[in-house]
């Protein structure tokens, strides 16, 4: 948490009219804010701000010399509000089926107002991460560059409602709530082909197998540094993501005013956003726009694979981050306002 900035946003409403104090925490990378290209990072369900560096997340993809260069770009990324990554038990959020994703975009959205920032280079993000992009471009179709939704969609399916529904239930009424919803969760992220590669019924000891110890150390690890209030939140804002509000038949015409390069990236064995899904909405956006492209990456691990597929992942956006190229154009747009 070192370097952790925060923004207050007083009496922000949801769109459900719960009114609230909000602290976002952010970290900011790379470049002074406001002197070279902006990405924005929006992290995954259990992640954070720390996208780089030796404690980052995503530092096989962010920092010096990686695809995303730090030595290029400014990279930015706010904790999604009541994750409780500052380890303030007042910032954490009960009322947490008052907030849904299009609030969580809003929050960003009044942040980077805040920070005077105009423009956005980029928003990447994976999962929940990648949905809270589609909602921001939603309702600031002129603020980004390349949008970059990744191991997501613009909407949750009845499959992934579903299972954040199961996700909940486990949340409410387990006696172990966060060990017991990461070890469901943690079989949807990955598929039977990477179990069966990783632990080929192999047993730790007899009657007792390596599978199920796998998945026992990660609910551990979860329960020790994660809050069961901040798990219901994050599940709240997968389950909301949809960015025509509950009208399905508004996707183009929502979609068509974003200005954004859109670059969808899915993964072929991705059992919780499904491919399919994507490739039904690349086919949808191409009769409305041009600037819009599709990556796979091939994979065994299904939906975990954008967290492990960092070659093929950076094949994908090595195109879009030509950054010296994009940072000496930003740098000469500054010196022009600088002697306007």
């Amino acid at each position: 948490m070192k370097d952790l900035k925060y923004i207050e946003l007083k009496d922000f409403t949801t769109n459900s009219g719960f009114k609230s104090n909000i602290h976002l925490s952010y970290h900011s990378f790379g470049k002074v804010l406001n002197t070279a290209p902006i990405v924005l990072v929006n992290h995954a369900l259990t992640g954070n701000s720390t996208v780089c560096g030796n404690e980052g997340w995503w530092t096989d993809l962010i920092g010096k010399d990686k695809c995303i260069d730090t030595q290029d770009y400014t990279v930015l990324a706010f904790d999604i509000p009541g994750n409780g990554y500052d380890g303030n038990p007042s910032h954490l959020i009960e009322n947490y089926k008052a907030f849904t994703a299009v609030d969580i975009a809003r929050i960003f959205s009044e942040a980077i107002d805040q920070l005077q920032i105009k423009t956005l280079f980029a928003v990447i993000g994976g999962s929940v991460g990648g949905g809270i992009a589609w909602e921001l471009a939603a309702i600031r179709p002129k603020l980004i560059e390349h949008l970059i939704p990744i191991a997501t969609d613009w909407k949750a399916t009845d499959w992934v409602i579903a299972n954040c529904h199961i996700q909940d239930s486990i949340l409410n009424n387990s006696n172990n709530p966060l060990f017991d919803a990461r070890l469901h969760a943690m079989t949807l992220y990955r598929t039977p082909e990477s179990f069966t590669q990783k632990f080929k019924r192999t047993e730790r000891e007899k009657g007792f197998f390596n599978v199920e110890s796998w998945l026992s150390h990660h609910g551990t690890v979860l329960n020790k540094r994660f809050q069961v209030s901040a798990y219901k939140l994050m599940n709240q804002i997968l389950r909301t993501i949809d960015i025509t509000q509950g009208d399905n038949a508004r996707f183009l015409e929502i979609a068509s005013k974003i200005e954004s390069n859109i670059h969808l990236v899915t993964i072929n064995s991705d059992l919780f956003f499904k491919s399919e899904e994507n490739w039904n909405t690349y086919v949808e956006l191409k009769s409305v726009k041009d600037n819009v492209s599709i990556s796979e990456i091939k994979s065994l691990h299904g939906h975990d694979a954008f967290l492990i597929e960092f070659n093929q992942l950076a094949k994908f956006l090595k195109p879009i981050f030509k950054k010296k190229q994009q940072t000496n154009q930003f740098e000469v747009h500054v010196e022009a306002l600088k002697t306007a």
